[in-house]
């Protein structure tokens, strides 16, 4: 992944990678992960119409319940993860979320929207769990100059999972949505597979019998070695930077919005039905996951091949997120359906492509022991802007859908370079810390953004 000449080569050529099967379990979770959590949004108007005839608002509810655990989750799970490892901490986590997705299917109309609810609940606890350890997994396998190429691999996984979910669903489920059960029973064999293979196969990097000298060498060769003392939630909270990190996923509503809203806008806007909303959805998240790929590769050129520090390169390159998302203010002005999916879908692009260098903000910061709480506090909050979100979305919906629509695209265009602003203002440096949570010697500080 490194330049080097071929005689002798980079240190990271030279070395046995072994930290990319690791990633690729991460991408594996990820993908299985983002199935589960993106089968409602896929099959949310066929269940309103058919099955249990929810309104808007009912439906709005069904995925607050899903946020307000995923906020709870957030920042109980990533403290989880920091204190039992991330080996245990991971597989509790799917445990978790595999059960509550197979609960799904047991919920009838007698039940209604609130059996929904529940089931979603508790998915969201255990969904919550995936980004604090996949980040914690990173900081602990990769050196800070892959960590973004290597967040934006995994993270692609969800993109994959949001694929798989419109192209596999009308397969088994009709446009009336009958077997709809099955589509929540899918993922669960696959989930129990991947727990088997990741208690079989992670350990630390400094614990591994399959790392070699070489490897670990370069793993840790911009860090420093760290001591087994945990850090708690209380000591990161009152951090500028926490904070900084938490402002940088505020737009994860939006990302909520195209996956638990988007068939629906969809459907209200060119009436796609199932079978009809597959491609469209495809296509989406197609260009999510090549975003995702492209920011993690583009912050690390930056790094590796222009030589800037940190601080300016991940910055840059969430600034060019925000300008390549801001066209979809637009999607609700066209009646052209393929603009409007290329409008959506160079959003969501841009999100994932800002979502890998928010996420290695955690890391290039704070201590590896540290990561996984400040990854939970910042998760906390873009779950809970995501509550308002679809608190506010679903009431005005159910008023104006032409109306709520659009002021919800006019928001998810606009909000990154706003959220860019607060983090430069609160961390205009990006000085790492400790594992003492100490500034590092103002000799290694970097400059900031110009």
């Amino acid at each position: 992944m490194s330049s080097g000449s071929p005689a002798g080569g980079s240190l990271a050529e030279r070395v046995r990678p072994f930290r990319w099967r690791i990633l690729a379990l991460l991408f594996i979770a990820t993908t299985i992960n983002y199935m589960d959590r993106s089968i409602i949004g896929v099959l949310g108007p066929t269940l309103r119409d058919y099955i249990f005839h929810w309104n808007n608002t009912q439906y709005s509810y069904i995925n607050i319940s899903f946020m307000i655990a995923y906020a709870v989750g957030m920042f109980v799970m990533g403290g989880i993860i920091d204190r039992v490892g991330t080996r245990a901490g991971y597989a509790i986590s799917i445990g978790i979320w595999s059960f509550f997705s197979l609960m799904h299917a047991f919920v009838n109309r007698t039940m209604g929207w609130i059996g929904f609810a529940v089931a979603r609940f508790g998915l969201g606890i255990g969904e919550s769990g995936n980004f604090p350890a996949c980040i914690k997994t990173v900081a602990e396998w990769f050196p800070k100059k892959e960590r973004a190429l290597a967040t934006g691999i995994f993270n692609a996984g969800s993109n994959v999972g949001a694929v798989l979910a419109p192209l596999v669903i009308p397969m088994i489920v009709s446009n009336t949505g009958k077997h709809w059960q099955y589509a929540f029973c899918l993922t669960f064999t696959f989930s129990m597979i991947w727990v088997v293979l990741w208690l079989t196969t992670y350990r630390k990097p400094e614990k591994h019998r399959k790392v070699s000298e070489k490897e670990l060498s370069y793993i840790l060769s911009d860090t420093e070695v760290e001591s087994d003392e945990r850090i708690s939630w209380w000591r990161v909270l009152p951090l500028k930077e926490t904070w900084a990190f938490a402002v940088a996923k505020l737009p994860d509503a939006v990302w909520w919005f195209y996956l638990f809203w988007g068939g629906f806008f969809l459907n209200h806007q060119f009436g796609l039905e199932l079978k009809g909303l597959a491609l469209p959805l495809i296509i989406i998240y197609l260009m999510a996951d090549l975003g995702s790929i492209f920011g993690g590769w583009l912050s690390s050129y930056f790094i590796k091949k222009k030589r800037w520090p940190i601080n300016r390169a991940r910055k840059i390159a969430m600034l060019i997120c925000g300008i390549i998302i801001l066209p979809v203010v637009f999607a609700t002005q066209t009646q052209h359906e393929w603009v409007a999916v290329f409008l959506i879908g160079l959003a969501a692009g841009g999100h994932q492509a800002w979502s890998a260098n928010a996420f290695t903000l955690a890391s290039d910061v704070f201590p590896k022991k540290a990561t996984a709480s400040v990854v939970g506090v910042g998760g906390m909050i873009g779950a809970l802007a995501s509550v308002a979100a679809n608190f506010g979305l679903g009431h005005v919906l159910d008023q104006s859908e032409k109306s709520g629509y659009f002021i919800a695209f006019l928001i998810a265009g606009s909000l990154y370079l706003v959220a860019l602003l607060f983090i430069h203002l609160i961390m205009p440096r990006m000085t790492p810390r400790d594992e003492n949570l100490r500034y590092v010697s103002p000799t290694v500080q970097e400059n900031p953004v110009t």
